[in-house]
């Protein structure tokens, strides 16, 4: 078994379909690689699709469980895998074809913990084709996570990179569960304990943009949890940071990219903030906590990763606290209105 596909579902009947034929057209045979699909309690038909797939397929397992949040699903899968590597896709992705061989080749020969790649966003159109695996692949420049975060801006999410299991099994690393920002915290964490990681240029993955994915959705009570797991990734990170080894030669640019993607959580909930009913009273606590961990004020964020003038205008005003009341409390007013 050399891959496991570990894919969380809930509420998924629409684009399940697609993104499993995307990876039943992978030119692999069925014994070297597992779907397992996790079904998070959904309310609509996605075990009934899942378990019509694992009827006619011996590599995709169905696993039903009661709804935990998609960083226990994940965990769930994980804790089933057999495979050599792990690869987590959510169900409204799909891979281009005839692309895995090619990641699994690379991870093999290079002897890789980690395997990053592209992805391409997709709306509504549809590209089952990879636009330059034809090409060949360059060679991959190996080197260790604390290297890797210094000299590359990466994603916070999971699904565009390859994990050997048994280097995920010998770190202990798992989602934190019932937290939202799960795959942002465990991409960091997998990426400072990797001795062997690469960025391979292949075109692979489809991000689906839905106006209805989990991190749009604009109810209250989902809305507010978002922000408060947001600080709770700054704080995370505040002990990542930490764990950074001194001596390393790529320490200070990789703590430095650390600090900027830790800032950008305070960024992004401040930008939340501005669009939620939290009470504006709530913001100085919050900021004291931030100031303890060295991620407030924004001294980090604006620069390679983040720059702009809407980014530059929003940081000179969360950086002044006698601003950030009044700011929020006009913003408040008018975006009301407009809803």
């Amino acid at each position: 078994m050399q891959l496991s596909i570990i894919i969380p579902c809930y509420n998924m009947e629409r684009y399940l379909p697609e993104c499993i034929d995307s990876l039943l057209d992978q030119n692999l045979n069925p014994a070297e690689y597992e779907m397992i699909v996790v079904n998070d309690e959904s309310k609509d038909s996605t075990l009934i699709v899942a378990n019509n797939y694992a009827a006619k397929h011996d590599n995709i397992i169905v696993i039903d469980k009661k709804n935990a949040g998609v960083g226990a699903a994940r965990n769930t899968g994980y804790d089933a895998a057999k495979g050599k590597y792990i690869y987590f896709l959510d169900p409204d992705d799909y891979l281009a074809k005839n692309t895995v061989t090619t990641l699994l080749g690379l991870m093999e020969s290079n002897d890789l913990d980690i395997l990053t790649f592209h992805s391409m966003p997709v709306v509504k159109r549809h590209v089952p084709h990879s636009l330059n695996i034809e090409h060949g692949v360059k060679k991959l420049d190996v080197q260790d996570g604390i290297s890797y975060i210094a000299n590359i801006k990466h994603h916070n999410e999971i699904w565009w990179y390859f994990i050997k299991r048994s280097f995920m099994v010998s770190t202990g690393i798992r989602f934190i569960e019932g937290r939202w920002m799960e795959d942002a915290i465990l991409t960091s964490e997998l990426f400072l304990k990797a001795k062997r990681m690469a960025h391979a240029d292949v075109d692979v993955h489809r991000y689906r943009i839905l106006p209805t994915s989990a991190m749009r959705n604009k109810s209250p009570e989902h809305y507010n949890k978002v922000i408060y797991d947001n600080a709770n990734a700054a704080h995370v990170y505040g002990k990542l940071i930490e764990s950074v080894p001194k001596e390393h030669e790529k320490a200070e640019p990789c703590i430095e990219r650390l600090k900027t993607r830790q800032q950008s959580f305070v960024f992004f909930l401040m930008v939340r903030l501005m669009k939620s009913d939290i009470s504006v009273d709530k913001i100085p606590e919050m900021l004291t906590g931030f100031e303890k961990i060295d991620a407030y004020p924004l001294k980090k964020f604006l620069g390679v990763d983040y720059h702009g003038i809407g980014y530059s205008i929003l940081v000179f005003i969360f950086n002044r606290k006698s601003l950030i009341n009044p700011f929020i409390r006009i913003f408040r007013t008018f975006y009301n209105i407009g809803k």
